[in-house]
């Protein structure tokens, strides 16, 4: 069965950070070596190097602050993005004769939700290297306030992902969370408020994966994996024309999808008493299985989605990342209770009845942690460009859902199809300060200045993926 809480706790404290240089330093050392035997990254390179390294010298000589927004399509994002600031970005500097402080490093905005599903120690360890964290569910004014003073005052430049959380496609931006650019005018704010005439900038930063060699072997034993798990008929090597790439290998990736779509109806149909309405597809696309998949998969994804919405009485408002935020930090108030503080301090029974809720409410985020996996998914990404990487990317999500329902989260055990080398793309930064007039002018301009940023910022990150 999924992982469960089956106990209520006090409310998630906050991590304050508590930046150690030593503990920096040997995280610089060692990275190199964990990356090498604790992932599947062979190599690292990195592109426009020179715009960060100028940056950086500005922010020295506090002229500028400045973010770096950077793509998350992966769980090992961070190594690379660290391996760039700790060991590219130094090399460098030197190679331009620009003298830059010994240690180059970026405070960063983690999910507090991280610490629970990948073990406390990673809080631990992010506090060392000078993170914050932010409960992306609500309105975490604890978190925002770490964040937008280290913005403004912290010795390092700031980092984080606008996408919020990673999609597994290295083609596919999800929309941008507009928390990044807030920070940003905030910051410029309290630049204006405390007199200090330092430029205010984020810059876009690019990364993506990409195999050595061509998986497709690998990608085509998965697929037989999940098949099987799935009860579909395996294809074997023997059945030559179903095991080459990729003409073989997508009529069973569409094979699966379908199936699996359609257990999902029913199963959702029959057990939760929902009612699929008629998924709408283009005119002049109703053969086409691949629209079709499409859109049978968001007409699913909003059913999912309400199952959980409707425990929880939260009404379904902006896109599937925005729900899924509003369902996880509704579980979290169900298990982390303000009324639990004192545990000691509450009966027996007490302690039961806030067990049974927040085992419930464990499970009933299940369903969003389903759409999570999905929700990037086009149903037509593999098909536009039949890419050993787009195969690989899509069977890997099918392998989290599968792996979803079989019960387990934990991404440790996720297979690794191939090494793969790491582009990483700096773009060029976006001034804050240049907008700020216009965001301080009244509350409905600086709404519209932070959605104006959030676009261009998007239509930026999208512009660094290399098209292979």
């Amino acid at each position: 069965m999924p992982n469960v809480i089956y106990r209520a706790l006090p409310p998630l404290e906050f991590i304050p950070p508590a930046f150690n240089p030593l503990f920096l330093r040997v995280v610089q050392l060692l990275l190199p070596t964990w990356i090498s035997r604790k992932t599947a990254i062979s190599q690292i390179e990195a592109d426009n190097v020179e715009v960060l390294v100028d940056l950086y010298r500005q922010f020295h000589e506090r002229k500028i602050r400045f973010l770096i927004a950077f793509r998350h399509p992966q769980a090992e994002d961070p190594l690379s993005l660290g391996y760039l600031l700790s060991h590219i970005l130094p090399h460098a500097a030197r190679h331009k004769g620009v003298p830059l402080q010994y240690q180059i490093h970026a405070h960063f905005i983690y999910d507090r939700g991280i610490p629970l599903w990948a073990g406390s120690y990673i809080g631990w360890i992010a506090s060392r290297l000078g993170g914050t964290p932010i409960q992306r569910g609500k309105a975490d004014w604890t978190g925002l306030r770490s964040a937008r003073d280290l913005f403004a005052n912290g010795r390092f430049p700031m980092a984080a992902a606008p996408e919020g959380a990673t999609n597994g496609l290295g083609e596919i931006v999800n929309p941008l969370e507009p928390g990044i650019a807030q920070l940003g005018f905030w910051c410029a704010e309290d630049l204006y408020k405390a007199g200090r005439d330092e430029q205010v900038f984020i810059v876009p930063v690019g990364i993506q994966y990409n195999y050595v060699e061509a998986p497709w072997g690998a990608i085509a034993s998965l697929l037989g994996e999940l098949e099987a798990a799935s009860g579909l008929p395996v294809y074997t090597e023997t059945d030559s024309s179903m095991y080459s790439a990729p003409t073989g290998l997508y009529p069973r990736l569409l094979r699966l999808g379908e199936h699996l779509l359609s257990l999902m109806e029913e199963f959702y149909t029959r057990f939760y008493h929902q009612k699929l309405p008629q998924a709408e597809i283009e005119e002049g696309q109703e053969n086409n299985a691949n629209e079709i998949l499409a859109a049978r998969l968001q007409v699913l994804l909003n059913i999912v989605l309400q199952v959980a919405e409707q425990y929880f009485d939260l009404q379904p408002k902006g896109n599937f990342n925005d729900r899924c935020r509003r369902v996880e930090q509704a579980g979290w108030n169900y298990i982390y209770r303000e009324d639990f503080k004192d545990i000691k301090a509450l009966s027996p029974l007490e302690r039961a009845l806030g067990d049974h809720l927040a085992e419930e409410a464990s499970l009933r985020m299940w369903h969003m942690r389903l759409v999570e996996s999905l929700v990037a998914v086009t149903g037509k990404y593999v098909q536009e460009k039949p890419t050993a990487e787009r195969f690989a990317q899509t069977t890997l999500r099918i392998w989290d859902v599968v792996n979803k329902i079989k019960g387990s989260n934990s991404k440790s055990h996720r297979p690794t199809l191939g090494q793969q080398r790491v582009k990483i793309t700096v773009g060029e930064p976006m001034s804050i300060s240049e907008r700020f007039s216009v965001y301080q002018a009244s509350r409905q301009g600086g709404r519209q200045a932070v959605a104006d940023f959030t676009k261009d910022l998007q239509e930026a990150m999208a512009g660094l993926i290399l098209k292979g």
